[in-house]
């Protein structure tokens, strides 16, 4: 090896060394405590090794549910807020004048604090004692009945979550596709032009091919932020996620390490191993798709 090779792996040292320590490290142990039976942190003892700890998770009713908050929390949010980021892309991109200004009002609830707005979400819908919550008044002006949002039915609660989570989400989608449409070579459009395109072929044939890098980066890192949701319905829902029907498997995670069903670090590490599984799994399905839809 010479010099050259020598000094290149030097200075990738420091970050082969982070990556190591702090997250290949901790997923070969998570994996190794997921079969560890009747873990005990306090002695680091166990009482056997097997598959029990994952039959357990699977059969429970609390991660089963957390499992379908999950996967319609994915199911909705990630197509929606790329598709609404996009739409509102290409819109500021049309928009000269005070664009600069509207990317900034977009860009705002990325960088509040996910509590206040979910604070300000529970203003908004929740019923109390004193009122029914704006959203229940313009409800009942329209002549419907009000609803509560954030302790009745279960389809309620999803809404709202669903709603949040793209609230939050959609800003950082627009400022990225904003960048993306801004870096288009414009000698792509005039041609197109010249020739009598119609806009919609212009944005089909031209406009999402040569974004499309930048839509399926958005896509991952969508359906891996989506499963990782659990900040998002406890700024809705409270600590107590089990109740409210609403928690998340990094949620379920969580409350096996540290919530009132507390103290089963193995169960948690099968759950995150679980988790590990389907993200990885519909990663690499993305990126087999992408090899079809994506242009470089």
């Amino acid at each position: 090896m010479d010099n050259k090779n020598m000094k290149g792996w030097l200075y990738l040292l420091p970050a082969f060394l982070f990556l190591g320590v702090f997250m290949i490290y901790p997923l070969i142990d998570v994996f190794i405590y997921s079969f560890e039976e009747g873990y005990n942190s306090a002695s680091q003892t166990f009482s056997g090794t097997g598959l029990y700890n994952y039959s357990y998770v699977l059969r429970d009713p609390y991660f089963l549910q957390a499992v379908k908050n999950t996967l319609i929390l994915v199911a909705v949010t990630v197509p929606l807020s790329t598709g609404l980021a996009l739409l509102i892309s290409v819109a500021l991109s049309s928009i000269k004048p005070l664009r600069d200004l509207f990317q900034t009002v977009y860009f705002l609830p990325y960088v509040t604090n996910t509590l206040a707005v979910g604070l300000v979400f529970m203003i908004l819908f929740k019923k109390t004692a004193y009122s029914d919550g704006l959203v229940n008044i313009l409800i009942q002006s329209f002549g419907g009945s009000s609803v509560d949002f954030i302790g009745g039915p279960y389809w309620a609660k999803m809404f709202v979550l669903c709603f949040y989570t793209v609230w939050v989400v959609m800003p950082f989608k627009i400022l990225i596709l904003t960048s993306a449409l801004a870096s288009v070579n414009q000698v792509y459009y005039n041609a197109a032009r010249v020739d009598g395109t119609p806009r919609w072929r212009i944005f089909t044939r031209i406009t999402l091919p040569m974004i499309s890098p930048m839509l399926f980066y958005l896509v991952i890192t969508g359906f891996i932020g989506a499963f990782k949701a659990y900040s998002d319905a406890v700024a809705l829902f409270g600590t107590d996620l089990n109740a409210a029907e609403m928690n998340t498997i990094v949620g379920y995670v969580y409350d096996m390490l540290y919530g009132d069903s507390g103290g089963y670090p193995s169960y948690a590490s099968a759950a995150a191993i679980i988790l590990f599984a389907i993200v990885l799994t519909i990663t690499c399905i993305n990126l087999l798709v992408s090899k079809k839809h994506v242009h470089y």
